[in-house]
């Protein structure tokens, strides 16, 4: 999804009511839902991958089950992945997203079933469109087709997951022919990257659910309804950013740039169009149109600083990220950008964590 590999970033207040919406009841579950899982992106920010193992490996003691990895101008999705699987026995691990555009469907395939030999029945694998400045500027690759690009390697890699033999032509591709030599002995989920109706019920309905992120609490029931009654086993990841630090000001300061690039995506832009949320984002939409992205970013509303990147002390960021668990969602993927002070020492990394997770809960 997305990867805050353009500025860094961090935030949060959410914005009146945000936190409450109406309670998403019998289509997606009972009133009261099962616990969701919790993970976390790594690395995280300022910290490079070779540096994680210590905190890997105590991440199950601070109640996390996940380990999930982004991928658009930093680090890439897997590398990550394969360090946590070797760090740990028993955590989930997630790619949230791989771009469909930069892999070919078959680099896709070989590369998860053979991280599934790491996590046996651990692995989601999560696809998506992303941006064009993640494909185009950066790749050299057209941002051709990204509703049809998605379908097609979604189409491809779990009919390759499961050992078919995959030949023919798709819309944007085509395949002399091809089958894995060692598929997954346990199964691999495939959900995708998804913002809006079309992709979040493709996920759903040809793979293993979806991930979406940049929202607020109150917007969840509107993901929730798109993507309609689901069967058990179906996943809604929902990517929360999030900064633990009681100083506001610095919080602002370092989500702002990030926000004001991303909500200027036309994903984004159309995302929040569709969330009701075009009038909050105006101005900083005709800032950036007319080439003043500094302005852009002074031109966003303290509301959706505060409400699309949490901030606070750990524990007020905890309840804050707790009003996205509705009926219906199955994991809560965190970014946490960390403030400098958090790093002074690995028992104050490990203390902010343990304090902002479901440990404390």
């Amino acid at each position: 999804m997305t990867d805050p590999h353009r500025p860094h970033h961090h935030s949060g207040t959410v914005p009146p009511g945000s936190a409450h919406g109406s309670a998403h009841g019998s289509a997606h579950g009972p009133e009261h839902a099962a616990p969701p899982k919790w993970g976390i992106t790594l690395p995280l920010p300022g910290l490079t991958i070779d540096r994680h193992r210590f905190l890997v490996e105590r991440l199950p003691d601070l109640g996390y089950t996940d380990v999930w990895s982004a991928e658009g101008g930093g680090t890439d999705a897997f590398t990550p992945l394969a360090a946590t699987a070797a760090w740990s026995p028993s955590l989930r691990i997630g790619t949230g997203i791989v771009p469909v555009h930069t892999r070919g469907p078959a680099v896709l395939a070989q590369t998860a079933a053979t991280l599934a030999q790491l996590a046996p029945g651990r692995l989601l694998l999560g696809i998506g469109a992303s941006v064009p400045a993640h494909v185009t500027d950066i790749n050299g690759i057209p941002f051709d087709e990204p509703f049809k690009r998605t379908r097609d390697v979604l189409r491809f890699v779990t009919r390759a997951l499961r050992g078919e033999y995959v030949t023919g032509g798709f819309d944007t591709f085509d395949i002399t022919g091809y089958r894995l030599p060692h598929p997954p002995t346990e199964p691999v989920k495939v959900i995708l990257g998804a913002l809006r109706p079309n992709m979040l019920r493709l996920g759903f309905n040809e793979g293993d659910g979806a991930i979406t992120n940049l929202l607020f609490p109150h917007d969840v029931p509107k993901i929730l309804d798109a993507v309609g009654p689901q069967p058990p086993g179906k996943e809604l990841v929902v990517k929360v950013f999030v900064c633990p630090t009681d100083d506001t000001d610095y919080a602002h300061r370092a989500s702002r740039p990030f926000l004001a690039w991303i909500l200027n995506r036309e994903p984004y832009r159309k995302f929040h169009e569709w969330l009701g949320h075009g009038e909050l984002l105006a101005e900083t939409h005709r800032l950036w149109a007319a080439g003043d992205p500094e302005s852009a970013q002074k031109a966003l509303p303290d509301e959706v600083v505060d409400g699309l990147f949490i901030s606070g002390s750990p524990e007020e960021c905890r309840e804050r990220i707790l009003a996205y668990h509705r009926p219906g969602v199955t994991t809560i993927q965190l970014y946490v950008s960390l403030p400098p002070e958090v790093f002074v020492s690995r028992a104050k990394l490990l203390d902010t964590l343990a304090r902002l997770g479901p440990a404390a809960l």
